[in-house]
């Protein structure tokens, strides 16, 4: 089966009062183009999460965050007790050495302004406990990616399956007017001499350029050539994953032997099952860039 490049996955894990949360997606690229944006903590890790990015992902334009989100009590700043009560001694103090008014009771809100009374955050280190818990959400939300790469991966599959099989049909569809070309070209031709009266000619000759000409329009070769080219598309979509360059390669070919065969084909009808050939071949193209 083959994979889609786009995806997305997302985990989350409870740990100590604080959510884990891993959130991934990723879009086509040549190659693998990651982004991370990880929570201060567990920056010490973050080579550690791109090379398990990597080492599952192959390819893609990917984004990663990696962050926390703490519940209210834990969130809350929280206020420096010693700090607090060294500045309420202090002012006493001052208050009692220079004989001022103590200050009334609506003093408590300038106390929690004063400088570093509201604690910031203490840094805290990375514990193997809660490694183990983000680690395993990482984990999880590329599991839940890859995931969504196999069932993008199967529609598209199946759409190229559909497109291939259109184009073989379309294909089958030019045969019948193959050999009402050549009659058509050669009445063509002996009508527009026998309109001028005064030209003789060399009947072994016209039918040595007829041939000449009617070979060079020939489309057997391009026709075989456009069949091997829908068997080998369908045998790299069996080989799995990994084929994407391949196929657009393919692809390309495919788009060779349908525009020689429409430079060939010099009458209407061809030409229009030409067209619908190029319909079908476009819409694998734009798609196959999608494929791992």
């Amino acid at each position: 089966m083959i994979l889609s490049m786009t995806g997305y996955g997302k985990a989350s894990a409870e740990f100590q009062g604080k959510k884990i949360t891993a959130e991934i997606k990723s879009l086509n690229s040549k190659a693998l183009d990651l982004q991370t944006r990880v929570a201060a903590i567990y920056r010490e890790k973050e080579m550690e999460i791109r090379s398990m990015i990597g080492a599952a992902l192959e390819r893609g334009k990917v984004d990663f965050s990696l962050y926390i989100e703490r519940d209210e009590a834990s969130a809350a700043l929280p206020i420096n007790r010693s700090i607090l009560k060294s500045y309420v001694e202090q002012i006493h103090a001052i208050a009692d050495e220079l004989d001022l008014e103590e200050p009334d009771e609506h003093w408590f809100p300038t106390l929690l302004r004063l400088p570093d009374v509201m604690s910031k955050a203490e840094v805290l280190e990375l514990t193997d406990e809660e490694w183990a818990v983000a680690s395993k959400v990482v984990r999880q939300a590329i599991d839940a990616l890859m995931d969504f790469r196999r069932q993008e991966g199967a529609a598209l599959e199946k759409k190229f399956a559909e497109k291939v099989d259109n184009i073989e049909a379309l294909l089958a569809q030019i045969e019948p007017y193959e050999q009402a070309r050549v009659e058509k070209i050669r009445s063509r031709i002996v009508e527009g001499l026998n309109s001028i009266p005064e030209v003789q000619v060399d009947r072994n000759r016209l039918e040595q350029e007829m041939i000449y000409y009617i070979e060079k329009l020939d489309i057997n070769e391009e026709k075989q050539r456009l069949r091997n080219h829908l068997q080998y598309f369908r045998q790299t979509m069996a080989e799995g994953h990994g084929q994407g360059k391949k196929l657009g390669f393919i692809a390309q070919e495919m788009g060779r032997e349908i525009n020689t065969t429409g430079s060939k084909s010099n009458i209407a009808e061809m030409q229009n099952i030409v067209v619908r050939m190029k319909d079908e071949l476009e819409q694998i193209k734009e798609q196959v860039l999608n494929v791992m």
